[in-house]
């Protein structure tokens, strides 16, 4: 396992979108485990398979210890319901933040590791955080959708410290 590097906006590789998995093998395993041991160690939430060079389908997010780590390959949003307003960044944008309008809930179909399907229903933070990185997946930025940007005394204040 080891830390990729981060990709940086403005590549151009942020804004295109990412071909779909065919292959599943361990070399997308240790993949998966790197994009995972990357997210970690620059404190991130989520992380996408172009945030470090990679044009294919394939996130994970992983927001606290209850849903652990949930890998997304070629994922697909099937529903969308509600909506949620609240602050985002970005490990491609360090320092950056600015809220975001998305929907609340979603219904995710995609593929594990083995290339075996499932679905996950998600709401609230969880949601936002996998609508983030599924977006990534196709070229759309986070802060394509900020309606207004975070100073860090206002994202302090939004995060209750």
């Amino acid at each position: 396992m080891a830390v990729r590097k981060i990709v940086m906006h403005p590549a151009d590789i942020l804004e295109q979108e990412c071909e779909q998995v065919t292959v599943f093998d361990r070399k997308l395993g240790k993949l998966l485990d790197d994009m995972y041991d990357t997210m970690i160690k620059f404190d991130g939430v989520g992380l996408a398979a172009p945030q470090i060079g990679i044009n294919k389908q394939i996130a994970i997010v992983d927001i606290d210890d209850e849903h652990g780590t949930i890998e997304l390959i070629n994922p697909e949003i099937m529903e969308a319901s509600g909506e949620q307003t609240g602050p985002e960044g970005c490990l491609s944008f360090p320092g950056l933040f600015g809220e975001v309008t998305r929907p609340y809930k979603v219904k995710v179909k995609a593929l594990n590791r083995k290339g075996k399907a499932f679905q996950l229903e998600a709401d609230d933070f969880l949601a936002r955080a996998i609508q983030h990185e599924i977006d990534h997946l196709h070229g759309i930025l986070f802060t394509s959708k900020v309606s207004r940007y975070l100073n860090e005394k206002e994202l302090e204040e939004l995060n209750g410290e």
